[in-house]
């Protein structure tokens, strides 16, 4: 693993966990009868359930050690996460994947707008 993808997966994580602890249970209506919260915001297990991925991977993701996830896996994170769209945006840039439905860059259009300029 090189230097620039340990600190892009270690940003990915730092990212991930603030999101997370940024939200509100009651207000995403989850239970409160679990046992009491040691850390502000969502449990991982309460993320990996409403992203549809298991616990171990977002604690992997969160400790900077998972694989790169998908682009499925992330709109799933984000919609779990309640990002907005410039977070979302980053989060995608974070893991070096597009977003579904964004279209790959046209290169004939790149070579003619370089012979162009």
């Amino acid at each position: 693993m090189t230097t620039r993808t340990m600190d892009t997966a270690q940003e990915l994580a730092a990212f991930l966990r603030s999101r997370r602890e940024g939200l509100d249970p009651d207000r995403l209506g989850l239970p409160s009868h679990r046992r009491p919260r040691r850390t502000p915001g969502l449990r991982r297990e309460e993320v990996a359930e409403l992203a549809g991925v298991s616990t171990d991977y977002v604690i992997r993701l969160e400790q900077a050690r998972g694989p790169r996830p998908s682009a499925e896996v992330l709109a799933a994170l984000a919609r779990a996460l309640r990002l907005n769209p410039s977070e979302r945006d980053y989060l995608f840039d974070l893991a070096g994947r597009r977003r579904p439905g964004t279209a790959e860059p046209d290169a004939g259009a790149a070579a003619s707008l370089a012979r162009l300029v």
